[in-house]
């Protein structure tokens, strides 16, 4: 039996916290058991995103430490437990299942949008909160929040976003292919929930500002390789082309395109923003950009620091949005003053909104709320205020391949995208 104590910390530190999926229940630190509040975490740790889950997995792991740290909500010990949904939607229906009604679990600090989007009735009657820094989808644009009215429950959907949605950052997209001239475009993507999620935003945002798409062509998503399909997009005349599948079958398209020399400026989603991916296609990806939920909230340097302590996974785009989603849900329980799922649903607005202390973590945090202070907790990805449909607005990094890795080279304020994105849509 290890104790909650110690052990903990170096537990963490040796494993990751990845351990904590299969030997929560032995270890004793699971399950909610009166003193430890538990938090549920669906996770893409098999599956075509699991590139991106380390880095979420250590910022949560980082923060976790932290909030034990500074005594947990309600002077409680806090837990996630860590369960793989391989991004599968029954999968994802079956581990959140377990999440609450197994570990106890009073909120989730996952699920993608290729999992929320089938699921959404299943998590509406589930009347527990899913604060996720993982989904970009515009679905989600209009559905989510507490409609404004913290306190009334019957009008709320249940989903928090910590991460600016894909309307957002396809913008930003948009924005800077317009800004390059680029004034026709190609488009090429997988079949999936995301890969489609992020082709509606980008082609919208385009053509709406004036852009013309010139072909788009879908394809299946493993192929071994995608040479025709490349041939029918580059039978059409444009000056850059858009690109939206998982890693894997993207590194093969554009290893097709080098060894095709078809050319032209590609403009990559913003999963592909990973080095490994200038990697394996090589020198003729120079140039390539995508567009990202930018890394630079108000919070940005409180978190990189307390990560770069944590272990050595690469920060993504989801990193810091990870580490908000845990931070403001703690911060929740402690201003509620008990952990159930309605509660922390009444109150992940308060903390989050309008004037009030602003708090860089969960200690900040709990002594201004114990010292009976209003609080606006201000994230490491986004400022963290939450819209009537529990989104957040942030600004949109440009990440370029230069030297044969990605480079931030632009960062877009979200407002110079405010024609893009209305309040009361978002």
């Amino acid at each position: 039996m290890v104790s909650d104590n110690i052990d903990r910390r170096q537990f963490l530190k040796a494993t990751g916290g990845g351990a904590i999926v299969a030997t929560a229940g032995c270890l004793g630190f699971g399950g909610g058991d009166g003193d430890t509040i538990v938090l549920g975490q669906p996770a893409s740790l098999t599956g075509d995103w699991d590139f991106l889950q380390p880095g979420v997995s250590q910022a949560t792991d980082v923060a976790l430490e932290m909030i034990n740290e500074a005594g947990g909500p309600l002077d409680r010990e806090l837990d996630v437990v860590r369960r793989d949904t391989a991004v599968d939607p029954q999968e994802a229906r079956s581990v959140t299942t377990q999440l609450i009604e197994n570990d106890d679990a009073v909120a989730i600090l996952g699920l993608f949008s290729s999992e929320i989007n089938p699921l959404w009735d299943f998590l509406q009657e589930q009347e527990t909160p899913v604060i996720t820094p993982w989904p970009g989808s515009s679905y989600l644009d209009t559905r989510g929040g507490d409609m404004g009215t913290p306190e009334e429950i019957s009008d709320d959907q249940w989903i928090w976003r910590t991460v600016i949605g894909d309307t957002v950052h396809t913008a930003g997209a948009a924005f800077r292919a317009l800004d390059q001239d680029h004034g026709t475009v190609g488009i090429i993507n997988g079949t999936s929930e995301g890969a489609r999620s992020w082709v509606d935003g980008f082609r919208t945002a385009y053509e709406d500002n004036d852009g013309t798409v010139a072909t788009q062509v879908e394809v299946n998503l493993g192929e071994s390789s995608y040479q025709s399909a490349l041939e029918r997009l580059f039978s059409e005349e444009f000056s850059a082309f858009a690109v939206s599948m998982p890693l894997e079958s993207a590194t093969t398209l554009m290893t097709d395109w080098a060894d095709g020399e078809y050319g032209r400026q590609p403009i990559l989603s913003d999963p592909l923003a990973q080095n490994s991916l200038p990697e394996q296609v090589g020198d003729q990806l120079e140039g390539a950009w995508a567009c990202s939920p930018s890394r630079s909230g108000p919070s940005y340097d409180t978190f990189e620091e307390a990560y770069q302590g944590g272990g050595d996974a690469e920060i993504n785009g989801w990193t810091p949005p990870a580490w908000d989603a845990i931070n403001v849900t703690a911060l929740a329980i402690h201003r509620a003053g008990e952990a159930t799922p309605e509660s922390i649903e009444r109150n992940l607005g308060p903390v989050s909104r309008g004037e009030g202390t602003e708090v860089a973590t969960f200690a900040e945090g709990k002594e201004a709320l114990d010292n009976g202070e209003s609080i606006n907790y201000t994230g490491a990805a986004t400022p963290t205020n939450f819209t009537n449909f529990g989104n957040v607005i942030g600004p949109v990094a440009v990440n370029e391949v230069q030297n044969g890795e990605f480079s931030q080279v632009e960062t877009i304020p979200a407002s110079d995208l405010s024609d893009f994105v209305s309040e009361d849509e978002y």
